[in-house]
């Protein structure tokens, strides 16, 4: 296996974690420490965590960084191998049939090909980055038919052969940890936890992605978002809810809304779950005064 110790430019964790932070993305140490192994080994990267705590922006930043394309294969239950690598246009197919009358014509041509992510991948390894978000979601059968992929970066399509990857391309894979994913995968796979990120993280990370944002403001809103997430929500608000939050705030503070008013009146930018606002509807004026004050 050839190890690039220069990808890009990008010749150590650090200066990853400087090229990610240009690119709007704060990554502590242990991410960028991964993300950049990952790269250097050409392995995929496993990062797991918790809903929203930043695991897809982090393959968007990583994929901004090396100047990719970004492909998605969003990951569902019941998702099969057509969905992720091809399918062939079968009325396409039919209606060349039809027009070629008596004429011989190859129906597994490429002009019949649906390409879909992973073979897109494979296609053009130097100039994408592929994102399997959520592979919890998906059945154990199709997180098996991965490990194939994952290990030799090719696919067989029957009529047409193997199709290999040129060299090894930059994958990334989330999971919320909705279930535990097999041994097999992750060993194929460079690993990293994303946790919340500190409040002082958080601030800064509101105050980078939000447009006008007071210091004061984002403070409040990670106070705040730091105390909905020890509560039994059934959604908690992620980071990107933390800086809409304070986005929303900010605006209707603007219009004339005083603190924490202000806050309260945007709470469904934070929580979006009727139950979710139910349970804490009685305690939220002392949470966003506390806060505020």
């Amino acid at each position: 296996m050839a190890v690039r110790s220069n990808i890009v430019g990008i010749d150590s964790p650090e200066a990853l974690e400087k090229a990610l932070r240009a690119a709007y993305y704060l990554a502590d140490e242990g991410l960028a420490t991964s993300a950049y192994l990952g790269l250097a080994l050409g392995k995929p990267l496993l990062l797991e965590g918790a809903p929203g705590v930043g695991k897809t922006e982090a393959a968007k930043a990583i994929a901004a960084v090396l100047g990719r394309r970004l492909i998605r294969l969003q990951c569902y239950e019941g998702i099969d191998a057509s969905a992720a690598l091809y399918e062939w246009n079968y009325p396409r197919q039919m209606l060349a049939i039809r027009q070629a009358g008596d004429e011989s014509i190859d129906i597994y041509g490429e002009t019949f090909l649906i390409e879909r992510p992973m073979l897109a991948t494979l296609r053009a390894p130097d100039s994408t980055v592929l994102l399997i978000d959520e592979i919890d979601r998906a059945d154990q059968e199709f997180e098996a038919f991965l490990l194939e992929f994952l290990s030799d970066f090719q696919i067989s399509i029957p009529e047409r052969g193997t199709v290999r990857a040129a060299e090894r391309p930059v994958v990334v894979l989330t999971s919320n940890r909705t279930r535990d994913l097999h041994e097999a995968l992750r060993r194929r796979c460079v690993y990293h936890w994303i946790d919340y990120p500190t409040a002082e993280r958080e601030a800064r990370i509101i105050m980078m992605r939000a447009s006008s944002v007071a210091d004061a403001t984002a403070r409040a809103v990670v106070a705040a978002v730091e105390k909905l997430r020890r509560e039994p929500l059934s959604k908690a608000p992620g980071i990107a809810e933390a800086v809409d939050w304070a986005e929303a705030a900010t605006l209707l503070h603007n219009g004339g809304a005083r603190w924490p008013d202000a806050f309260k009146r945007s709470i469904g930018v934070a929580l979006k779950d009727e139950e979710d606002l139910h349970f804490i509807s009685p305690r939220l004026d002392a949470m966003l005064a506390e806060v505020t004050a």
